[in-house]
């Protein structure tokens, strides 16, 4: 129940708008032929900045570890992102957090704006899953 009120308080005061921010970046990703490897990414993290609570970001050699070549590849893709996208996500994300962190009832979400800075500006390799799922994930790291 906390979720869904966290979600909405988020979607009335930022969250919609950075979710529009980021629908155009998976629009844009998708027109341009260079940029399409980010679509998937962008419309995942679309869906995690319209309702982030509930949900949690984990790389994807946490759920299957890659080979080497392709986690290069994921670096080259993300400076190519940073460049043309990320960096203004990014900003746009730390100003929706630190709006929504000058009343007490947004700290929660401007909190989750700041979590939602690292995949803005590097999400090649980041999976946005279910919170039980990522918690499975943590605990079987540790375990190992």
């Amino acid at each position: 129940m906390l979720n869904v009120a966290l979600n909405v308080w988020n979607f009335f005061f930022g969250g919609f708008a950075i979710s529009l921010a980021w629908l155009m970046a998976t629009f844009f990703s998708a027109i341009l032929l260079v940029t399409l490897p980010y679509t998937r990414s962008c419309w995942e993290i679309f869906k995690l900045s319209l309702v982030p609570f509930g949900h949690d970001i984990v790389h994807v050699n946490q759920i299957a570890p890659q080979h080497s070549v392709v986690n290069g590849i994921g670096a080259v893709l993300n400076i190519v992102w940073f460049i043309l996208f990320g960096w203004w996500l990014a900003i746009a994300h730390i100003i929706v957090g630190v709006m929504q962190c000058f009343t007490i009832i947004g700290i929660p979400t401007g909190i989750m704006h700041f979590k939602l800075v690292r995949i803005s500006l590097f999400p090649v390799g980041q999976r946005v899953v279910e919170k039980e799922y990522a918690n499975y994930l943590n605990q079987k790291k540790f375990f190992k």
